[in-house]
């Protein structure tokens, strides 16, 4: 599809810049979809790896209908529209509710076991090890999130593990998929001051600091920037995003830019979930572990002497 197509396209309240020098569609490897060597070449090359339908459509629309089931009952969906077209109840806004993934049976499934488990276990060719903290979103219409890394908020082991950003559903162009900035990923210049650092570590010999974490606030929000097309102008490359497709694989490591596009309906969710894969060999970060991880709470907390 040629971008001229592509209807305006709109990140944290900012219209992209549309030229096709600055804004293309993510290459779609489903082509290469059982080759791994050249799926590593592609990662190593992009920072990411999307495969069009690589996964069962079934299955992801049977963890659709559980999620949408939970949400429902959590009372974020219009209770005048049928439950799985996950219309929000009005001023819903930004849901982030990760525990609606626990015990939810489709949904593990679908993330840890069978053809998912088996491609990170195939790429990084050896047995792998997941996170057990699921990052679930359901985004109503307004601002999608802004850009970023994902190593800030779980760098505390290996450093190549890699995200699974999971659709639940088809999502248009207007209802708001993800988007990731072209070569990003090797621009270490420009990443070197922002993407080690660590959302959860504060100086604990500064009043302010420890104000905030006592009140559950960051001192280090882990945001690269409010503005997509800045970033681009800083970054170069072009943001790269597509109408994705229940059974659409996106996988990108921890050096990729991304963000998403914003919800531009007027009542509908978008459903998404993030979910982490490494090697079982490699060291993991503590707070994303254990029947009940510590997350961004107060035990993920790291004071130093600043």
């Amino acid at each position: 599809m040629s971008t001229e197509t592509i209807p305006q396209i709109i990140s944290y309240g900012h219209k992209l810049d549309m030229p096709e020098d600055k804004f293309g569609l993510l290459r779609d490897s489903a082509d290469a979809a059982d080759d791994m060597p050249e799926l590593r070449r592609r990662f190593e090359q992009d920072g990411y790896i999307h495969i069009k339908g690589y996964l069962d459509r079934d299955l992801v629309l049977e963890a659709r209908a559980a999620l949408t089931d939970r949400l429902a009952e959590a009372g974020a969906l219009d209770p005048a529209y049928p439950t799985i077209e996950g219309v929000a109840k009005p001023g819903a806004g930004y849901i982030f509710k990760p525990e609606l993934t626990n015990g939810c049976e489709p949904v593990q499934r679908l993330l840890y076991s069978g053809r998912l488990t088996d491609f990170y276990r195939k790429f990084f060719d050896e047995e792998i090890r997941h996170y057990d903290y699921t990052w679930l979103r359901a985004i109503g219409p307004g601002k999608g999130t802004n850009p970023h890394c994902d190593l800030p908020y779980m760098g505390r082991g290996t450093h190549k593990h890699m995200t699974c950003w999971m659709p639940y559903g088809d999502i248009s162009y207007e209802l708001g998929g993800l988007m990731i900035l072209e070569g990003s990923h090797k621009r270490m210049d420009l990443l070197e001051n922002y993407v080690y650092r660590d959302v959860d570590t504060f100086c604990e010999n500064k009043k302010a600091d420890v104000e905030k974490v006592n009140a559950g606030k960051w001192t280090f929000s882990g945001t690269l920037s409010h503005n997509p097309p800045a970033v681009r102008n800083k970054f170069g490359g072009r943001w790269l995003t597509t109408e994705f497709e229940a059974g659409d694989l996106l996988t990108f490591g921890m050096f990729t830019v991304h963000a998403s596009l914003d919800n531009q309906t007027t009542n509908r969710l978008r459903i998404s979930s993030d979910s982490r894969y490494q090697r079982a060999s490699e060291p993991i970060d503590e707070r994303w572990i254990g029947v009940n991880p510590p997350a961004h709470g107060p035990n993920g907390k790291r004071g130093l002497i600043c």
